[in-house]
């Protein structure tokens, strides 16, 4: 099974630095955890809004799933359609 790394949203939310940061973790694993912190969300439709806005800016190599307040990004090699 491939490693599953964890990162930490914050109230700062999606900006260019954490997707860059995203972005390396993907080049050692296929999944990443995104734990959304209490001082980045209200309620679950901001979880979903930030999975959305993740999604938007990595491209479309990748899929997410929200749970609970954790977003779980997944990288594929070919674009999902």
């Amino acid at each position: 099974m491939p490693p599953i790394r964890q990162i930490q949203l914050g109230k700062n939310g999606v900006t260019t630095n954490f997707i860059e940061s995203l972005k390396h973790q993907f080049n050692n694993c296929k999944n990443v955890k995104v734990s959304v912190l209490a001082s980045a969300r209200k309620n679950k439709e901001d979880v979903k809004k930030y999975s959305e806005e993740i999604l938007d800016k990595l491209g479309k190599n990748y899929t997410a799933r929200v749970i609970g307040f954790t977003i779980v990004i997944k990288r594929w090699r070919q674009e999902v359609r």
